[in-house]
């Protein structure tokens, strides 16, 4: 029981801190939803960091490295460290001193102003939604996995609760998981909003980053040190899913055309919030040079351990992906308060997302749809109603649709999430940097980007790995958004003078 009672102490401490932070909520919309513009370098840092780490880096990376081998580092890692640096600097910087001047709280706000066209926003909002459920549902089924892991029933020893849960060898179940995940994160977003986010995010980022360090350390010692773990799994590693085109691991046009995915982070709707807490532009020079460093942190150890993961009488070669990472602890590290602790800094880093996206769709939901067009002004805390009441649909929404899914990669459905919202960052950077970009231009970008992408997940069974003539679906979608856009604004009508005089001043 010491590894459940480490985790629900866990727990515990996060909603103490998340909820001790609601001394500091001012009441208003505007706190609730974008933290007065008050969120200074290190949390911000931090928050931004942990939105992006999910379980898709922890749970997912060391399941695909399982799969795949080593390769599964540079395919995501090693680009994501550039390009998200670029997109914070060349994107966000700009987007929130266009949100601090105009007082946007959401990228609809932006997007409906930018081209003039308030239907805009309700094209953009349930295809945002339905690409960010795909990113929510992978929180949940990792934390799932991971908890019943490390509970369930282990060679002679029996699981946590044998009794209790007999289907699941003792193990806690994921449908119990997810609810009691579900309703922490609930809890201290419906009482703070992003300034509860930014402290519980600033606490799970630095608990799981210490905590993985941690777990990498103890895994390679039990394994006769690193030196030794790398020289058992160099030989023995076998590609038990070889790539679409027959390549052993992956080709070079699948490694090259994977660095369209991390381009995402310019286009995640709960990105745009929070880069929208900081205080001024220098809050976002932490958040580039470090953020680079903090996934090579996180990354190395997981994939590390997804390779090990390949030693002969580790790990049965027909495990879930999702499960290695479990599997890995549960049986390396024997300490049952260690065992707590790697758990509780693995729910960290899923919990550390979860919130900014559940606060996110609350957001757009209650000032892009309920509260667009609306002539008459409703009251502060009639908005904070509206927010709360969608997030909580949401989650449980959220909640049943995992319990559908709980047996999918982790990896391959995160992938299908960042695709969509990569495709999508052509429409961002022509409104910020293309003057001539217009309103048919968004548009006919947005369309052709979710056609292609319903198709194209359709096509991978709903949410399995799927490659066209091994190129990754994002860049297909990437090519099509764009050249439709440039098309296409081409075609038409340039935009007004006010518009542009507005986004793009004249430099005295």
């Amino acid at each position: 029981m010491t590894t459940l009672y480490v985790i629900i102490g866990y727990l515990s401490l996060l909603l103490l801190l998340a909820l001790g932070s609601k001394r500091l909520f001012r009441g208003t919309s505007r706190d609730y939803f974008v933290a007065s513009h008050s969120i200074g370098p290190f949390m911000l840092l931090m928050s931004v960091f942990g939105t992006t780490m999910t379980a898709f880096a922890l749970v997912g990376s060391t399941g695909k490295a399982f799969e795949r081998g080593i390769g599964t580092y540079g395919l995501m890692a090693s680009s994501s460290g550039l390009i998200h640096a670029a997109c914070f600097f060349l994107i966000g910087l700009k987007l929130w001193s266009l949100g601090k001047k105009y007082g946007y709280v959401t990228q609809i706000q932006f997007f409906r102003d930018r081209f003039n066209s308030p239907r805009l926003g309700y094209l953009l909002f349930p295809i945002l939604v339905l690409l960010v459920i795909p990113y929510l549902l992978i929180g949940i089924i990792g934390a799932g996995k991971t908890v019943r892991g490390v509970t369930v029933a282990k060679g002679s020893k029996p699981g946590l609760f044998p009794e209790l849960f007999e289907a699941t060898q003792g193990g806690i179940p994921e449908w119990l998981t997810g609810l009691v995940i579900c309703a922490v994160v609930l809890t201290y977003i419906f009482a703070g909003g992003s300034r509860a986010a930014a402290w519980a995010n600033t606490f799970q980022t630095i608990v799981f980053m210490i905590i993985g360090i941690l777990a990498f350390y103890l895994i390679s010692n039990k394994l006769g040190g690193l030196n030794a773990a790398i020289e058992q799994a160099k030989d023995t590693h076998k590609v038990r899913t070889p790539s679409g085109d027959g390549h052993v691991g992956f080709s070079q046009i699948t490694f090259l055309t994977y660095m369209f995915i991390p381009l995402s982070v310019g286009m995640f709707p709960h990105l745009f919030q929070h880069w929208l807490t900081a205080k001024s532009a220098n809050s976002f020079k932490l958040t580039v040079i470090a953020h680079p460093i903090c996934i090579m942190i996180v990354w190395v150890p997981c994939v590390l351990i997804g390779t090990w993961a390949t030693i002969p009488n580790l790990v049965p070669s027909e495990a879930k992906p999702s499960a290695v990472l479990a599997i890995m602890v549960g049986k390396l590290v024997q300490d049952p308060l260690i065992v707590g602790l790697v758990t509780a800094g693995i729910l960290a880093a899923i919990m550390s997302s979860l919130d900014s996206q559940f606060l996110c769709l609350g957001t757009m939901f209650t000032n892009d749809i309920v509260l667009h067009g609306r002539k008459k002004e409703i009251s502060d805390r009639s908005k904070l109603l509206l927010a709360r009441t969608f997030v909580v649909s949401i989650v449980v929404i959220t909640y049943l649709l995992a319990l559908l899914f709980i047996n999918q990669n982790i990896f391959d459905l995160a992938i299908w999430s960042f695709s969509g919202f990569a495709a999508l960052t052509p429409l961002v950077l022509a409104a910020l940097y293309w003057k001539r970009t217009t309103a048919a231009g968004a548009w006919a970008c947005i369309i052709s980007v979710f056609l292609s992408w319903l198709f194209f997940f359709w096509q991978s069974g709903f949410g399995g790995e799927y490659f066209v003539a091994g190129i990754v679906p994002a860049a297909i979608m990437w090519v099509i958004g764009a050249g439709t856009l440039i098309i296409t604004s081409l075609l038409t009508s340039p935009p007004p003078p006010q518009t542009l005089q507005k986004f793009f001043p004249e430099k005295p």
